[in-house]
């Protein structure tokens, strides 16, 4: 199903990912069920599989974007407030 975007300058969408996120995901498949047939690797199919799941959007915001943005929130930019008594 091709999700035509609201305005037109929004990347073009189908499912959950953009067009050229699932360009990728489909040649990392096939290079998963290469690399699995000839040389029992798993690890091509476990990248592609969480390269997936990271690319998933909504509302034009990624996963990893979330991810990021939890972190920055929790960890990485923790807001410190000084309170001053005024008289």
């Amino acid at each position: 199903m091709y999700i035509y975007p609201d305005n037109l300058r929004a990347k073009a969408a189908m499912f959950l990912w953009t067009l050229s996120d699932i360009a990728i995901v489909c040649v990392g498949c096939i290079i998963s069920v290469f690399a699995i047939a000839q040389l029992s690797l798993a690890l091509p199919i476990v990248i592609t599989a969480v390269y997936a799941f990271l690319t998933i959007r909504f509302d034009d915001t990624t996963i990893l974007d979330f991810i990021i943005y939890a972190f920055a929130f929790f960890i990485g930019r923790q807001q410190l407030f000084h309170w001053r008594a005024t008289a």
